[in-house]
């Protein structure tokens, strides 16, 4: 590579990510060259890096990274900063347009304030508490890991497990801020019950409509925001009776708002806003991103 990269940074609900068009396909990075690209210090820094490519089965296909480099089913967040990318990039004119993922074909609505796209609705399909979709073995399969214990060196919790396109593990306790999410978080997400790892969500219910969220997300650790992790911690709410819907779900880095219709599809509403553009210097590329 011996010219300049562009890329564009957004955010959304406080999880920002590297976007990058290369529709023409031309671009093959390494884990290592992606993390470098997240990491904070060395690189531009993100919660995740996003490929937009062709595809013929949509408007566009979403390759996700975490920021440890390994690939991600889906980001909830992530792909509605990738539908107003794409729009404000002109790449897809389109106000409500399909987006191919690893974990299928989503549908995503912007809305817009003076014409500006400044968020987005995305039918996220439907959500599995199944043992074989997340997956766990914590149950046999056709079994639905619904307030299921799992223990954690001296201590078991209680836990519901969703599959929303990747994995994740809900814990509610009484007073989400008193948990020690960076001891315990890697300690779940890395545990033998689940063999592809798990996304980690603590709830604490503050109303039949509101629940308060903390994420330790695979391959990233704390983050500000999670999108399925609000819809899997949704979910595990109004499966298990603590809630009605629609849930809000209030994270460090803002709100986001999930509703289940009558087929059973899960909906996720956020807000989503370009940061700035850049280019990678020569200098970097070629330190850092030689084919």
């Amino acid at each position: 590579m011996d010219e300049m990269l562009e890329f564009s940074k957004y955010q959304a609900a406080g999880n920002d990510f590297i976007i990058i068009n290369d529709m023409d396909g031309v671009l093959n990075l390494t884990e290592e060259q992606v993390r470098i690209l997240c990491d904070r210090h060395y690189g531009i820094g993100s919660d995740g890096l996003i490929i937009a490519r062709r595809t013929k089965n949509a408007d566009a296909y979403m390759l996700f990274y975490n920021p440890d480099g390994s690939i991600a089913e889906m980001c909830g967040n992530g792909i509605r900063c990738f539908a107003k990318f794409l729009y404000d990039q002109n790449i897809v004119s389109k106000k409500t347009m399909l987006i191919d993922t690893r974990a299928g074909i989503k549908e995503v609505e912007l809305f817009f304030e003076r014409g500006n796209a400044i968020g987005a609705r995305v039918n996220m399909g439907k959500v599995s508490f199944k043992a074989e979709d997340i997956p766990t073995t914590l149950l046999s399969e056709g079994e639905e890991a619904v307030e299921v214990p799992l223990k954690i060196d001296n201590l078991e919790l209680v836990v519901t497990c969703v599959s929303v396109g990747n994995p994740h593990c809900v814990i509610f306790v009484d007073e989400v801020d008193r948990i020690n999410l960076e001891k315990i978080g890697p300690l779940i997400e890395n545990h033998e019950a689940f063999p592809r790892k798990t996304n980690v969500e603590f709830a604490t219910v503050l109303s039949s409509n509101l629940v308060k969220a903390r994420v330790w997300e695979r391959g990233a650790g704390i983050t500000l925001a999670c999108g399925t992790g609000a819809v899997a911690t949704a979910a595990a709410a109004v499966k298990t009776g603590l809630t009605e819907q629609p849930v809000r779900v209030d994270l460090p880095g803002g709100h986001l708002f999930v509703e289940f219709d009558s087929e059973g599809n899960s909906h996720l509403e956020g807000v989503a806003e370009h940061v700035f553009n850049g280019f990678l210097s020569v200098e970097f590329t070629e330190n850092y991103l030689k084919d």
